[in-house]
């Protein structure tokens, strides 16, 4: 007896300090992400300009509205004119150049706070997290408190698959009436949007379905092969994610641009469905296929490290293996890629609204940086610069109402604005590399914006990570 009393005692004794060990290693990480505190940033915690001496590109329209002044006040746009008289509000000369609307990516994958950092740093003003944990209703929290410098922060909950699509990165459904609590909790918890993903089968999918417009909340949709392709025109339904998808199951892998158009033609038909594309993250495997040694390049070191070691190394793996099994390989995913390119011009001429959407954070797609090769595979698409700004501005914002207050310089919109060197509407490429990045009105220069990116370089983070990764694996399983 006394020999099972010590021995839990001494279990006891180990539990407290594994968990003092978890929370010293998370207060250490906090810490480390405290150059994005709002109130540590004197400089930048004024939220109310007059910008004088600036082109203007609104992106209501393709235009430039040459030499004005925009005030903003407490981080909303007040009024955009020629001559503006205001008091008590500091003057920034915008030097002639460009100020557009900041990006918005409507398809990622936050692992920490260094990459909001990382967003803010490429021009990325909001982002649509689409793969929701309890640490993302926190940061989404200190976002709208406006305690921390970070793009407007949207959320869905966590995945909503079937039953058989195990996984401890979504939720296994099994009945409709599960899948009905499932929504409900997501709402009251505080997540925005509702994931759907593989394996919902028909009753399951329309219980999600219902229960979803009774607590008012959107749905996006990575399409369910339990269900026909078209059945995710749902009017509930306001983006469908990855064109692969359209590759993978209505055309199963049959890159025939006749079979295409029908599916094309009846998307267009829905009026209210937009499209994430999200080609990026399906060119980077023939990206991991041509370079063997692209977990060692330096771009990768702004990977969250956890990431880096588990689903990086996976995917490069799975890909290497495949090239070595069946070298054709490599070509068939590069012609998949390129009729991606056309099923995303033949989306747009039909109408569709094309949002922007990388998967950044996950396999070699890198937070912030990956929304500029997304944008421009839009351009090789065939779109001009003003209708592939669209997709990370006015069209993104469109597609929920909670983010209506975003993508267009307008009177009454949240000040998310970026100032460029160039017009993008000829350069694309300057968005690249904003000299300011305004964020609810609050100005980062350039400087700052670098030093969000050192900050996030080979950072150490992996077991705070692993430890957020299990608290979500505790509440949400």
């Amino acid at each position: 007896m006394k020999i099972l009393k010590s021995l839990l005692k001494f279990i006891v004794a180990l539990i407290g300090v594994v968990l003092l060990i978890g929370i010293i290693i998370l207060w250490v990480d906090a810490s480390s992400t405290n150059y994005l505190d709002i109130n540590k940033n004197v400089s930048a915690s004024d939220n109310s300009y007059l910008i004088k001496n600036v082109n203007v590109i609104p992106m209501y329209q393709d235009t430039v509205l040459v030499d004005k002044m925009v005030y903003i006040k407490d981080g909303i746009i007040e009024k955009i004119a020629d001559t503006i008289e205001v008091n008590n509000v500091e003057i920034f000369d915008g030097e002639h150049k460009y100020l557009t609307p900041g990006l918005i990516d409507m398809h990622v994958h936050v692992w920490d706070r260094y990459e909001l950092g990382l967003y803010l740093s490429n021009g990325v003003t909001a982002v649509r997290n689409l793969w929701g944990m309890p640490m993302h209703l926190r940061i989404k929290e200190d976002v709208f408190e406006e305690n921390i410098f970070s793009p407007s922060f949207f959320t869905t909950g966590p995945k909503l698959t079937g039953s058989e699509f195990i996984g401890d990165d979504n939720l296994n459904l099994t009945n409709p009436k599960e899948s009905q609590e499932a929504v409900i909790s997501y709402k009251e918890r505080g997540y925005d949007f509702i994931k759907t993903y593989y394996g919902l089968n028909k009753p399951i999918f329309d219980a999600v379905i219902k229960q979803a417009k009774i607590s008012e909340m959107d749905i996006v949709a990575h399409p369910s092969q339990k269900v026909p392709f078209l059945y995710h025109l749902n009017t509930q339904i306001k983006s469908i994610e990855h064109v692969e998808e359209i590759v993978q199951q209505p055309l199963q892998f049959d890159l025939d641009t006749l079979k295409l158009q029908p599916i094309i033609d009846s998307i267009s038909q829905s009026n209210h469905t937009s499209y994430c594309p999200t080609i990026t993250v399906f060119n980077n495997i023939y990206q991991m296929m041509m370079n063997d040694n692209i977990l060692d390049s330096e771009i990768l070191k702004y990977m969250n490290p956890l990431i880096k070691m588990d689903d990086s190394k996976r995917q490069f793996e799975r890909w290497y293996n495949a090239k070595q099994e069946d070298p054709s390989t490599v070509d068939r995913i590069k012609k998949q890629h390129d009729f991606h390119l056309i099923i995303v011009k033949k989306l747009h001429e039909a109408g569709v609204p094309i949002v922007c959407g990388t998967d950044g954070g996950i396999g070699v797609t890198l937070p912030g940086f990956s929304i500029h090769k997304e944008l421009a595979f839009y351009k090789k698409a065939g779109l001009s610069n003003y209708e592939v700004l669209k997709t990370a501005t006015v069209n993104a914002s469109q597609t929920h109402a909670k983010m209506n207050q975003l993508g267009t310089i307008e009177k009454g919109k949240l000040a998310n604005l970026l100032i460029v060197n160039e017009n993008p509407l000829t350069n694309l490429a300057t968005i690249e590399n904003p000299i300011y990045v305004f964020i609810k009105g609050r100005k980062l220069s350039r400087e700052t914006l670098d030093f969000f990116n050192e900050k996030a370089k080979n950072r150490k983070n992996l077991i705070a990570t692993g430890l957020k990764y299990l608290e979500n694996l505790i509440i949400e399983k």
